[in-house]
């Protein structure tokens, strides 16, 4: 499949629960013209605690860059996770690479999106990383949960994913009002800097909706929901749902 656009976000190499497998099928069955990586593509943050680096993750990096070298605009946005770049910001890796703390992407129809991962209007990470790491610690807990539901789930012959971290997000109050709060402020931002949408990650969570007249626009993850937003090539805009397009193929 062919798009005008594709954006990820939150990919997490270097950690156990990075679905670096899915983002390759995903990857090889799509191609686009640009492709921007929107943050926590690498996590520092768990490499500082245990190096974990398998050959998946490696093989992302390289059809990254294969794709770059073969005519793909990469735009390569850092967060909080890959935040050691931001110091060398921007950096231009050849000439379809690009690594920087933010971008301007013009869709089709002419609308102007800010790209950002999303960590810097986020109060906690900004102002107490120690509570973002140990949020984090409690982040993973939840992850090797998913995992050994989802291990039953396929025994027992279960299609339909279910993922209790995402259950936890969407329901747990505080969870809902952070979320509620991070999505208005980026907004408000946006707005502020006459943008007429805003494309991030961050909070895990893929969304499309209109917050005070601006597109919102969230990538998800690949740690659990392995989700894409994307712009065609008619100007139309999607979020696909990769593990349960590929689990109905």
């Amino acid at each position: 499949m062919q798009y005008r656009s594709i954006f990820i976000s939150d990919v997490h190499l270097g950690t156990r629960f990075s679905q670096a497998d899915a983002l390759m099928a995903f990857m090889k069955a799509h191609e686009s013209e640009n492709l921007y990586l929107v943050g926590d593509i690498i996590d520092g943050w768990a490499l500082k605690r245990k190096f974990r680096w398998r050959q998946s993750h490696s093989d992302v990096v390289q059809k990254i860059l294969r794709k770059a070298r073969k005519g793909t605009n990469v735009y390569f946005i850092t967060g909080n996770h890959d935040d050691f770049l931001r110091p060398f910001m921007p950096l231009f890796l050849g000439n379809n690479l690009k690594i920087a703390n933010e971008e301007e992407y013009v869709a089709l129809d002419g609308k102007r999106y800010y790209v950002t991962h999303g960590d810097i209007f986020d109060s906690i990470t900004m102002t107490k990383k120690w509570l973002a790491v140990i949020g984090d610690y409690g982040y993973d807990v939840l992850l090797y949960l998913n995992h050994v539901l989802n291990f039953f789930r396929k025994k027992f012959g279960i299609k339909r994913y279910w993922s209790l971290s995402k259950h936890v997000k969407d329901n747990v109050k505080k969870s809902v009002s952070f979320i509620t709060d991070f999505e208005s402020i980026l907004s408000r931002h946006a707005k502020h800097k006459e943008y007429d949408g805003v494309i991030c990650g961050h909070i895990h969570k893929a969304e499309m909706r209109q917050i005070d007249g601006i597109a919102y626009k969230n990538c998800g993850d690949w740690v659990e929901s392995c989700t894409a937003l994307v712009e065609t090539m008619e100007g139309e805009w999607k979020v696909i749902h990769w593990n349960e397009e590929s689990e109905t193929a």
